[in-house]
């Protein structure tokens, strides 16, 4: 209910101050990375975008050390066959030695109102996990909500569609993809982290059951932007491999072992003369928790809630508008709430589970795509009166 009433009041901030001040050409569609590598001109594209973040914890009277970190760096690169035929990767680099496959698919333009996509495919829920590059969002991290419920960078093998309905001012895309691992011999989600590790990501991943994920962005009003999003499906488990259909007993066992996943988000943007407000919330609605925990409480699991819930709001402005310069600086404030254990089924609510954070630092950019940011982060549990503080200050590149 808070989260709907945020969401509610942030549109009618960006309302009230649009009716203030006026139309102001932006870019209303927010192309993310990949978005910009489709509309380069030429066959061969290249780009990327990366991080290197300092991130100290304060605690007063305990001396802690701060850690540094290349945290990520992202090659992309695509390929334009012809007219209507695309290939788009993105190559990351974690912590230096980490690699993986961010995205990967082809396209195939049918007409001038969709695409087909298949491949390595980002999940479209809410911002941050479709618009992840440093320049896009404010803060050294990603918001907090953006790790735990919505699993950025969240990615699965699928195909679908996708495209721009410019009369109705709509953005689309709707995929069938591979799910969630809930059980390969031990438990992959629950507790603190939710359904994190059980992103597969196309990593000699599995699929007992397909799963369908979509989102519909409206841009008819200048300098906003709307999104709905939903991800529909089932977990995976390997325990439906090899067994009998005629099988009742091995077929009930590998029930147990899956949940039914029913995700819905809502999100918005706003950018006008220097201000930026953005907000999102998520819910994610799960079931047959009961029968999961049970069947996996000694598999390293048995602690998932049946329910998911958060929200944040973001709010910036560029000191620097109307100054005869390329520079921006802007100082941001923004404030999340989420909660892996939002409900839970016969299992104790774990009260650490939920989490307020507040965050606010400031954000200078060199250039469009060349960002040096630092900022303060005030983390509380539900079992704690007390905010636990990071200083954080990284350097962040989108090309």
């Amino acid at each position: 209910m808070k989260g709907t009433i945020l969401f509610t009041g942030l549109m009618l901030i960006a309302a009230l101050v649009h009716a203030q001040i006026g139309n102001n050409s932006s870019d209303s569609l927010y192309l993310n990375s990949a978005g910009r590598l489709l509309k380069m001109k030429g066959n061969l594209k290249i780009g990327g975008y990366g991080g290197v973040h300092y991130n100290h914890p304060l605690k007063g009277g305990v001396r802690k050390n701060g850690n540094l970190d290349v945290h990520r760096f992202i090659m992309m690169m695509g390929y334009r066959f012809n007219s209507r035929t695309q290939f788009i990767t993105e190559l990351e680099f974690e912590h230096v030695k980490e690699v993986y496959v961010e995205q990967a698919f082809l396209q195939y333009k049918l007409n001038k109102y969709m695409n087909f996509r298949a491949g390595l495919v980002l999940i479209p829920m809410g911002i941050i996990n479709q618009y992840h590059e440093p320049t896009t969002f404010n803060g050294v991290e990603r918001p907090k909500l953006s790790h735990d419920i919505v699993p950025s960078t969240w990615r699965e093998a699928g195909l679908g569609f996708s495209g721009l309905i410019l009369p109705l001012s709509l953005k689309y895309q709707a995929y069938l993809v591979n799910g969630f691992n809930s059980f390969d011999g031990k438990a992959h989600i629950g507790g603190a982290a939710g359904l994190r590790d059980g992103r597969q990501k196309a990593a000699k991943s599995f699929m007992s059951s397909p799963n369908v994920t979509a989102k519909v962005e409206y841009f008819g009003i200048s300098n906003l932007n709307v999104g709905l999003s939903g991800y529909f499906g089932k977990t995976q488990s390997t325990l439906y491999n090899g067994i009998d259909k005629d099988d009742d007993k091995a077929l009930a066992t590998a029930d147990s072992s899956v949940v039914d996943i029913a995700m819905i988000g809502a999100d918005m943007r706003y950018s006008v003369k220097g201000l930026k407000l953005s907000g999102q919330f998520y819910y994610n609605g799960l079931s047959n928790t009961n029968e999961y925990n049970e069947f996996t409480a000694d598999k390293e699991g048995g602690d998932l809630g049946s329910s998911m819930f958060g929200y944040y709001a973001d709010l910036g402005y560029n000191v620097f508008r109307g100054l005869d310069t390329d520079k921006k600086l802007i100082p941001f404030v923004r404030y999340s709430n989420y909660d892996t254990h939002y409900s839970v089924e016969s299992i104790a609510k774990n009260k650490a589970y939920q989490k307020d954070v507040f965050t606010t630092g400031l954000s200078l950019y060199f250039a469009k795509g060349a960002v040096l940011k630092t900022d303060i982060q005030f983390v509380k549990d539900g079992t704690s009166n007390t905010y636990e503080k990071t200083f954080n200050a990284g350097i962040g590149v989108m090309f």
